[in-house]
């Protein structure tokens, strides 16, 4: 038996709670998102060797990038022709997950491995919650701005959940898949840490349930109780 609705986001908000500590608990162990970083950096050069490789530019940054708008356009339109205001919830919650990522990125102080001195740059690399040195660099980069589109597919997952959630499942995967193999094309050009795509992952992640949540749980059920009212109202 499917869960309820409300079960359903009351587990979501758990697994995002839970994902949130571990996350937090991993920026105690900066060491992680170095040595990962270490795999695709080349000292003898003291650079990356895949930061300007063409193919990998437009595999991962364009073409996965322009197949996911392109995606998100004939959903849109789709959705607009149907009438189904799901269906285009779903689209308007992709770009605004994505929207949110970027905002932050635009604000944060924190640089991209390319930038740092421990990968032949001039900035210092700081925690997360810790103080911006006065070397923090051109920042601007976390959290990962790229991953954030493949991640933005987790939102079909909540559009189909009460629809079909066999695919809902899929979808879910898809967008999580998606998310990480843009982020590590990221990484092997030097652009982002581990820890930029999962934050990234977590922040896409919690502004679908929020959304979905919200038109499930607080504008459906007022929609349909409205509608059982109106045509009391008119026979009055």
């Amino acid at each position: 038996m499917p869960a309820s609705p409300a079960d359903f986001y009351r587990r979501q908000l758990l697994w995002l709670l839970g994902s949130l500590l571990l996350l937090w608990w991993l920026e105690r162990f900066p060491a992680l998102d170095l040595r990962l970083q270490q795999l695709f950096f080349d000292p003898a050069s003291g650079h990356f060797p895949l930061q300007n490789a063409h193919w990998l530019d437009l595999l991962n940054h364009q073409l996965a990038k322009y197949l996911i708008v392109a995606a998100g356009v004939l959903l849109g339109v789709q959705g607009w022709r149907r009438r189904d205001y799901r269906q285009l919830l779903a689209v308007a919650v992709m770009l605004l997950a994505t929207a949110l990522v970027s905002w932050l990125k635009q604000k944060s102080a924190h640089s991209c491995p390319w930038d740092l001195q421990a990968f032949g740059g001039h900035a210092s690399r700081f925690g997360l919650f810790a103080a911006v040195p006065l070397d923090a660099g051109p920042g601007r980069c976390f959290p990962g701005g790229h991953a954030s589109a493949g991640f933005s597919l987790l939102a079909l997952g909540f559009w189909q959940r009460p629809l079909r959630p066999t695919l809902a499942r899929r979808l879910f995967w898809l967008g999580g898949a998606a998310g990480m193999l843009m982020g590590l094309g990221q990484m092997a050009r030097g652009a982002h840490f581990l820890s930029h795509n999962l934050w990234s992952g977590w922040l896409v992640w919690l502004a679908c349930c929020l959304l979905f949540a919200g038109h499930d749980l607080l504008w459906q059920p007022w929609r349909q109780r409205l509608a059982t009212r109106l045509p009391r109202l008119s026979l009055d």
